[in-house]
């Protein structure tokens, strides 16, 4: 599915997705290494994809929420909170944005705000259940797609700050340009397609529903495996 895809190509729903990557992953050997390996999908749209990776790879499977909250200025990346698998991460500007409350109090409360409003989506999601150690492993992040690559690069950035000993990137699809930027940060980028022209995610699956806070708790507790 490399190159020109036709919407007759498309994967039916992130399932069908997931089951194909698990299987171009699975080829690669990341499954190996006494079952240390972690599934991490980013939240929302990676979700239904890595649980299927993980089902089909017999993987931990946790997520990572993403929320922006500071627009970038001219080269600037944005600032953005993460939850790492149940740890939060903050960008560098986040937090230095935080420590100018004096000098910009307005900046410092809508922060404030965001933030707590942020914890409060990942309790939801996660169920209280305690954060997962990621430092020392193997880490594959799943999205359902990457069109500019910012979104997983935000990701891949806050995941760092955990320390894995490898980070996989994959999705079932991928524009071309995105994907170059994407393989230079991550130590590998497992992608099926990159359709051109790409359009946006949604075009290459029937059905793009995203799921619930509900939906990301269900998949938790049904791969919640004990610590390896």
């Amino acid at each position: 599915m490399a190159g020109e895809v036709s919407a007759a190509m498309r994967f039916k729903d992130a399932s069908e997705a997931g089951v194909a990557l698990a299987a171009k992953l699975g080829g690669t050997g990341v499954a190996r290494g006494g079952g240390t390996a972690v599934v991490i999908a980013v939240a929302r749209g990676g979700v239904g994809v890595g649980l299927e990776v993980a089902r089909r790879l017999n993987l931990r499977f946790d997520v990572l929420l993403l929320r922006r909250l500071l627009a970038a200025r001219g080269p600037l990346r944005p600032g953005c909170v993460a939850s790492v698998a149940g740890s939060r991460h903050v960008d560098e500007e986040v937090a230095a944005a935080l420590a100018r409350e004096s000098e910009e109090p307005a900046l410092h409360a809508f922060l404030a705000s965001a933030l707590a409003e942020f914890d409060s989506q990942a309790s939801a999601c996660r169920g209280g259940r305690p954060a997962l150690r990621l430092a020392g492993r193997t880490v594959v992040l799943v999205d359902n797609g990457v069109r500019t690559g910012s979104t997983m690069l935000a990701a891949l950035r806050a995941l760092r700050s955990t320390s894995p000993s490898r980070v996989v990137a994959a999705a079932p699809v991928a524009d071309a340009p995105a994907l170059a930027e994407v393989s230079a940060a991550a130590d590998e980028f497992v992608c099926l397609a990159t359709p051109a022209p790409f359009g946006h995610v949604g075009l290459w699956y029937a059905d793009f529903r995203r799921p619930s806070d509900d939906d990301i708790r269900s998949a938790l507790d049904e791969m919640t495996k004990p610590e390896a």
